[in-house]
């Protein structure tokens, strides 16, 4: 089995996602295992630290992958476009809560006949969840990606630089960037969002 897979591991993540394009299984789980156990970590800190939630999740998106393999674009590095996408479907993921949670919210109210006010913890971390994506998502591809490892992912500066393939400095430049940007846009939050 391992002489199959042999010339697949010495492939580029570009070069097995054309290999996946015209239909290649093996270069697929050869992406499956480089990537499945990473964007499991990611989901499971993204989405409440819901195991089962970040395992669906993680079948989700290799479904998009193996159903829509011509929507990748090789111009561009895999590991960004699959993080981008892993995003994406977090921002929906805390859209969809904010939305169930002001419904419960709503129908508590009814029931018990009192105001009810929203001020707890959990409610202020979704609610900086859902401004900071919308904020990150006027960046670009790579500045959110950046902050994404650091800040979600706990990687170092090194880490960064080895995995995007750029230099640390390139790295300290896009964070020093972007968390300009998000204090000026985040003002109510800065506690929440000093997390280093």
């Amino acid at each position: 089995m391992n002489l199959f897979r042999k010339p697949y591991q010495k492939l580029t993540d570009e070069q097995l996602m054309q290999k996946v394009a015209s239909g290649d299984d093996k270069a697929f789980s050869e992406l499956y295992d480089r990537y499945a156990d990473k964007l499991l970590n990611y989901f499971f800190k993204m989405l409440w630290k819901d195991r089962e939630m970040a395992e669906d999740f993680v079948q989700e998106l290799f479904m998009k992958v193996i159903k829509k393999p011509e929507q990748f674009d090789d111009s561009r590095m895999f590991k960004t476009w699959i993080y981008s996408i892993a995003n994406n479907m977090c921002k929906n993921a805390y859209r969809h809560h904010e939305v169930v949670e002001k419904a419960a919210t709503q129908l508590h109210a009814e029931a018990q006949h009192v105001e009810f006010q929203q001020t707890d913890e959990t409610h202020d971390f979704n609610t900086f969840r859902l401004k900071l994506d919308n904020c990150l998502s006027k960046l670009d591809e790579n500045k959110q990606l950046t902050f994404r490892l650091r800040y979600d992912e706990h990687c170092s500066i090194q880490e960064i630089a080895t995995q995007l393939e750029c230099s640390e400095g390139t790295v300290k430049s896009r964070l020093f960037y972007t968390l300009k940007f998000l204090n000026a846009e985040l003002k109510g939050f800065k506690h929440l969002l000093k997390r280093d």
